[in-house]
């Protein structure tokens, strides 16, 4: 099931951190995760990789030394109301079996694709001076 609606203002975000190599069924698990996300109808996810990190092992995982590089940190990122978040979790459970699951509450704000308002708040200055994004001026 997938929805079209766009989300603003009172949210939740979830947040599992995993190692990259877990897996489910022989898949990368931060794949399954969103596929799950997906099909629930989620507002959004996304996968972050870590460049470096420890967790319940307490050996830290970095990017740096090549001998050390696998197994870095992942952050899977679900964004929805939290009604929709919370009847989320059952999903996770027997997926997420070494790692941590966070819940934060969070405000989404308009995304930067919809057209500003006029005479609306910028942060990066205005067009034309130097600061800005590099593009348009």
């Amino acid at each position: 099931m997938t929805r079209s609606t766009r989300l603003t203002g009172r949210a939740l975000r979830l947040t599992v951190l995993i190692g990259e190599h877990d897996t489910w069924h022989h898949k990368p698990l931060y794949s399954e995760i969103v596929h799950r996300a997906h099909a629930a109808g989620m507002a959004g996810a996304s996968v972050f990789r870590g460049i470096e990190g420890f967790g319940t092992s307490s050996i830290v995982h970095t990017s740096r030394l090549l001998s050390l590089s696998e197994d870095l940190p992942v952050a899977v990122v679900v964004v929805d109301e939290e009604d929709r978040v919370r009847a989320f979790l059952p999903e996770l459970d027997g997926l997420v079996t070494e790692g941590l699951v966070l819940l934060d509450e969070c405000e989404v704000v308009i995304p930067r694709s919809q057209p500003r308002p006029i005479g609306g708040n910028r942060t990066a200055g205005r067009e034309g001076e130097s600061g800005g994004t590099g593009r348009g001026g």
